[in-house]
């Protein structure tokens, strides 16, 4: 049998610099449970929220943003789950 050689694994290179919150800043839009568009953003496919680390939000603005989800998916403005 020959042997075959291992490949070595691809790596992405992440920059360190972590990206800036969405909603920190100067123009930021304010987090509201009935700004639907919004909050459509921050929603998988499936209709879960993304966590912030993909997302980039700040730990704070996340709680804020997944209470406002919460609300609007209370009073039927988004769906609970998306198929």
């Amino acid at each position: 049998m020959a042997e075959v050689a291992p490949v070595p694994l691809l790596r992405r290179h992440m920059s360190n610099r972590r990206k800036s919150c969405p909603f920190s800043g100067k123009d930021a839009p304010r987090i509201d449970y009935k700004d639907v568009r919004l909050l459509n953003r921050f929603l998988s496919q499936r209709g879960k929220i993304i966590p912030s680390r993909i997302s980039s939000v700040s730990h704070k603005k996340q709680r804020e943003l997944a209470k406002a989800i919460k609300i609007a998916r209370y009073l039927g403005l988004i769906a609970y789950v998306n198929l």
